[in-house]
């Protein structure tokens, strides 16, 4: 029998719905009072999960974002991508596996891809690092970035990762120097930029590969300068405080579209995208594909003017006199 992973908060509301499971084994024919105590049980379990994801916290979205079960970047390559060609190597040092790269089509589209890579199992994330990227992990995707303006393919990008390695190795590499470039690639770029908040958004890892003309998150995504857990580490020399801090950081998707960073979200199942994959496949292939179009025949000076004034406006405050 496979388990299923519980998330934090809605503990109380699984709890119920096992209790319930084992009442209906029995045989309620034989006992009315009991079919009746089934029944409102039913009713309040149902109460209980239209409260329990009706009014989520930064921090629950923080651990849906990081369901085990939650679609991965390689799931989004394989169902609304077609004539798939991965790329690999960074020309360099070595192939990366915590970044997939691709040549793909969309609708019609051809596109270039690029995505954080984390794994199914034990076995998939120790490969892939968790989906934290090394420094040849961002110089593959900075090849395939050059690759995409050389041939004039927009770039997709789908971001879920806790951050970039922040191992000695990673740094003897060249982290900081890596990620720097690849920012500056990205924010110049002369195609169209579309990324996808899927999961985590963390720090440096996800900014890298994670802006451009279009920012589209999940509503369960966060997108954040540093993960809840290491600054709780910083501000309070604990990282069980994570969840007091995550409020603050304003990670969330409806946090980041009043603040101008997100253009839109969009919508997941109740409980996560992991209780219904296919119908997020759908959505997120819709927006990319629409605000492909909207993009495409854009003048490439155009584009960066554009995305260059979107970067600049970000942190921008007015002040009103009183």
């Amino acid at each position: 029998m496979t388990r299923r992973h519980v998330m934090e908060f809605e503990r109380p509301l699984v709890e119920l719905e096992a209790k319930l499971g084992e009442l209906r084994q029995l045989d309620l024919t034989a006992n009315p009072e009991l079919a009746a105590e089934v029944a409102a049980l039913a009713v309040e379990i149902e109460a209980l999960r239209e409260s329990t994801y009706a009014d989520l916290s930064a921090w629950d979205r923080v651990q849906i974002s990081r369901h085990p079960d939650r679609p991965k970047a390689q799931d989004y390559l394989a169902a609304i991508f077609t004539d798939v060609v991965e790329l690999h190597g960074d020309r360099c040092y070595g192939d990366d596996e915590a970044i997939v790269a691709a040549l793909a089509t969309i609708d019609g589209r051809r596109v270039a891809v690029l995505g954080h890579r984390k794994g199914k199992n034990t076995r998939e994330n120790i490969a892939r690092n968790f989906g934290m990227a090394h420094p040849e992990g961002f110089r593959k995707a900075m090849r395939i970035m050059r690759l995409a303006e050389k041939f004039g393919l927009p770039l997709v990008t789908l971001i879920d990762t806790p951050g970039a390695f922040p191992g000695i190795e990673a740094e003897e590499r060249g982290q900081a120097w890596a990620i720097a470039e690849s920012l500056a690639l990205l924010s110049g770029l002369r195609v169209p930029v579309v990324a996808v908040g899927i999961g985590e958004g963390g720090s440096g890892g996800a900014l890298a590969i994670g802006f451009g003309d279009r920012l589209i998150m999940l509503e369960n995504s966060y997108y954040s300068v540093i993960s809840p857990e290491a600054c709780a580490s910083i501000l309070h020399k604990d990282a069980g405080k994570a969840a007091e801090v995550a409020t603050c950081l304003a990670m969330t998707a409806t946090d980041l579209v009043g603040l101008g960073i997100v253009d839109e979200i969009i919508p997941e199942p109740v409980g996560g995208a992991h209780r219904d994959p296919g119908e997020v496949f759908g959505a997120v292939r819709g927006r990319v594909s629409e605000a492909l179009k909207a993009l495409s025949g854009r003048d490439p000076d155009e584009l960066v003017s554009m995305r260059y004034a979107k970067l600049r406006a970000v942190g921008v405050i007015e002040e009103v006199q009183g």
